[in-house]
């Protein structure tokens, strides 16, 4: 097991709404950087707690200070904790950022809204060594332009306290049975986009519905994935988006069972006390992330911009950040890299090596049925045109409604 320091996340547990389409920041347009001049100075980023440390929680990770050294920009970060509480950021001032750490859900509404601009990869070095299955994916490709840059991707799992739970689940269809005797001990991820993981379960236990993308569902199988939803609800103990929150939910028993990232799960392994927990994939498939950094669209720093994201996504770097966050990189150099390889101030816990074999960073197959947060459209993002599918406005709405 790889051990993962603790940091914190003080992420707000309130819902922030952001309307699809277009916004404020206007159309996106084609056009982009083609050169890059001298950085200007600075470079501010909105971004997951973790992805961007300067040694001031734990000073043997900093990612951040030689990067300023080297490139003359200062760099400020300001973290989220979902990708609508980012989405409201970027949106309520979008000259405030530069540059975003967006994932699937939150991606694509960015673009189509006009704050994001599209990406030279050119211009990204470091891009040549991502993954290819990262690439030009419809969370950070549209239209068949790039509108940033893969940063690393993770599985949402099943997790569970062996000693109260069992006999040990294999599917996520028991987190959504009443007769369950850990029923009152549930923990989920709060946020709209959890409905998609009602969506995975209806895939394999009600096929009838026709469901062959959680995120593209027509309002029948919407009102399925809700009704499933609602069942569930007064099984439910914890609704969390600060992780260290459901991390002391199992820890102190108040939650036994739950959707959770392998953070989580590694962190209290290693706690003192430890608590002994499994966390899987189940037989259903899962949602999950993978994030893209992406520029905004009314940056005044863009040579600075680049030059953080080029370094983000470097091997050395993105390691560095996968390791403590608890992900696979996106870099497929960062998986050959050794301890002895790093900076004397980014602190790798065990071979790279080890640590993509257990985040699964180059096994294709583990990926077929992780399903990417994407956001949801009317226009069905499943190809069909027959229908209309449930567009997010409404996913809030009804996630609103379920949680009471």
């Amino acid at each position: 097991m790889i051990h993962r320091r603790f940091f914190g996340m003080a992420a707000s547990a309130a819902l922030l709404i952001g309307a699809c389409g277009s916004g404020a920041g206007g159309s996106p347009s084609p056009s982009m950087i083609t050169a890059l001049g001298a950085g200007e100075g600075a470079v501010t980023s909105l971004n997951w707690a973790g992805y961007v440390e300067n040694g001031s929680t734990y000073k043997e990770y900093d990612w951040v200070t030689q990067f300023e050294k080297e490139s003359g920009c200062k760099v400020t970060a300001k973290v989220f904790g979902t990708s609508d509480e980012a989405y409201a950021a970027m949106t309520a001032t979008p000259e405030q950022f530069d540059v975003i750490s967006a994932s699937g859900d939150a991606a694509k509404r960015l673009a189509t809204g006009g704050y994001v601009q599209p990406v030279n990869v050119a211009l990204v070095p470091n891009y040549a060594d991502i993954f290819p299955a990262l690439k030009d994916r419809p969370w950070n490709t549209f239209n068949g332009v790039h509108y940033g840059i893969p940063h690393g991707r993770g599985a949402n799992l099943l997790m569970w306290r062996p000693d109260k739970v069992t006999p040990a689940p294999t599917k996520w269809a028991v987190m959504f049975d009443p007769s369950q005797p850990f029923a009152g001990k549930v923990s989920v991820y709060d946020a709209p986009i959890y409905i998609a993981d009602a969506a995975v379960v209806l895939m394999k236990s009600k096929p009838e519905l026709g469901i062959t993308n959680p995120y593209a569902l027509d309002q029948k199988q919407f009102d399925a994935a809700v009704a499933l939803l609602t069942v569930q609800r007064p099984m439910v103990s914890q609704h969390w988006v600060d992780y260290t929150k459901q991390i002391e939910a199992f820890a102190q028993g108040d939650a036994t069972i739950g959707t959770t990232w392998q953070i989580n799960a590694n962190l209290l392994r290693s706690g003192d006390p430890a608590t002994e927990v499994e966390a899987i994939k189940p037989a259903e498939g899962s949602t999950g992330w993978s994030d893209t950094w992406m520029i905004n669209s009314k940056t005044k720093h863009p040579n600075c911009a680049y030059m953080f994201i080029n370094h983000i996504v470097s091997p050395v770097t993105n390691a560095a950040i996968a390791d403590y966050f608890g992900e696979a990189p996106a870099n497929s150099k960062s998986c050959t890299l050794t301890p002895a390889e790093f900076t004397p101030t980014i602190s790798v816990t065990t071979t790279m090596a080890d640590h993509c074999a257990l985040f699964h960073a180059a096994e294709d197959d583990f990926w077929k049925d992780v399903y990417y947060w994407t956001t949801p459209e009317v226009a069905c993002i499943d190809g069909r045109t027959d229908v209309k599918c449930v567009g997010f406005d409404k996913w809030i709405e009804a996630w609103i409604k379920i949680k009471g």
